[in-house]
């Protein structure tokens, strides 16, 4: 028996002048710039008019710009902006003229909503002048303020609690400006509630499109550990590296960490006192096409990280029909079940997470293969069309446990 096709509730209604703030965007590689160009390219596919305002990667090229993502073209409104230098990559535009350029903004876009995406600065301009304007306004959280401590050098140790608690406050602030308020998994938005004044905070996956990934079924040559995403320090890639330094020789098992970032030298340095070096391959940033290749030849994904608000790698993982090993904090456990598609390990246990990889990596085949097709089940519950569906029922103002109730269907 064959399914109808999936077709959106949102069919025939009218057409949405739709702009997203965004403190962080492509080029920018992160979880949370993924998102926003797969959100603004799936609506631009429905008909909608998109905008972006985000900070500029070059102050060069500022203004009214048209970039296509995902085939879309989109405007996007880059900002003049700053590079943060205790981070490797991050811009921020400017936060004391940022009213004023949020006002300019909005009154040349004229946008039926207003989704911004942090609190931080472009999303505290557009709450601002957008509530003046009675734009509608939805926020969506991707930032757990206490992974920035990492790139905040200036602030002491004795002082960082007191600045977390006022990063939070300002959370609260802009995000209690929004008509809705969302986060990628349940988890993160309970963490938000508790943070926060905030009730009601609602849990949206930022969704993938699973058929841009390749399932690959079929027994492995090679056992072969994989990790995507920002070599940071928050993704305690160290652990990984030291867990791997600890599995078998007999297993003749590889490493490959996939990104870019500035912790990159610091592990290869790590492997090479553990002995491992020639075993563990840094490919730095690479292109789309090659990380979808390396999840598609990998045996199992590691995700030692303990701050995932959602994890776009691991989903991106599972579309690629791979089990899990990945710690048992933050918004993990959700996409990993534990003995069904791949194993949670004690936060920060190095031995415990050795342990778990062993475990996947002798697995006899048909196990493995139950573990893959766990992974492609579970995935299916984020699939991007749905989390599309969701956000333009938010936009129309459309009741929120409607909007709600379409993650289930």
């Amino acid at each position: 028996m064959t399914t109808s096709p999936r077709v959106s509730p949102h069919v025939g209604k009218p057409r949405l002048r739709i702009l997203i703030g965004a403190d962080t965007f492509a080029p920018e590689i992160n979880g949370a710039a993924s998102f926003i160009a797969r959100l603004a390219a799936g609506l631009s596919e429905r008909g909608h008019d998109v905008h972006v305002a985000a900070p500029a990667y070059s102050n060069t090229k500022r203004g009214a710009l048209r970039e296509t993502y995902d085939g879309q073209e989109i405007t996007v409104h880059r900002i003049y902006s700053w590079r943060w230098y205790p981070h490797p990559w991050l811009r921020f535009a400017l936060p004391w003229r940022i009213k004023q350029n949020s006002a300019r903004i909005l009154d040349l876009v004229k946008p039926d909503v207003i989704h911004f995406q942090s609190h931080i600065v472009i999303g505290r301009g557009m709450t601002i002048e957008g509530a003046k304007r009675g734009i509608r306004l939805i926020g969506t959280n991707h930032v757990m303020p206490e992974n920035l401590l990492d790139y905040t050098f200036v602030i002491p140790k004795f002082l960082q609690a007191w600045a977390v608690g006022l990063a939070w406050k300002a959370a609260g602030r802009s995000f209690g400006r929004a008509e809705a308020v969302t986060t990628p998994t349940q988890r993160a938005a309970d963490y938000l509630e508790k943070n926060t004044s905030l009730t009601h905070v609602y849990a949206i996956s930022c969704g993938i499109d699973a058929h841009n990934y390749v399932a690959d079924l079929s027994p492995r040559a090679e056992k072969l550990i994989v990790f995507l995403g920002r070599v940071v320090g928050e993704k305690q890639i160290d652990k990984l590296v030291r867990a791997f330094a600890r599995l078998d020789r007999n297993l003749d098992a590889r490493l490959e960490i996939v990104g870019g970032g500035d912790q990159e030298h610091n592990l290869m340095v790590l492997a090479s006192s553990l002995g491992v070096r020639d075993r563990v391959h840094f490919t730095g940033f690479v292109e789309e096409a090659y990380l979808r290749k390396a999840l598609t030849r990998a045996t199992v994904f590691a995700m030692p990280s303990i701050a995932e608000l959602q994890s776009i790698s691991t989903m991106e993982a599972m579309a690629s029909g791979l089990p899990i090993v990945a710690a048992d904090a933050m918004a993990l456990p959700h996409l990993v079940h534990d003995g069904e598609n791949g194993f949670l390990f004690e936060p920060g246990n190095v031995d415990d997470l050795a342990a778990k990889l062993t475990t996947v990596l002798t697995m006899p085949e048909d196990e493995l293969l139950r573990f893959r097709q766990e992974s492609l089940k579970i995935v299916e519950s984020h699939d991007i069309q749905r989390t599309l569906d969701i956000f333009e029922s938010l936009y129309r103002g459309e009741p929120i446990e409607d909007a709600a109730a379409l993650a289930l269907d």
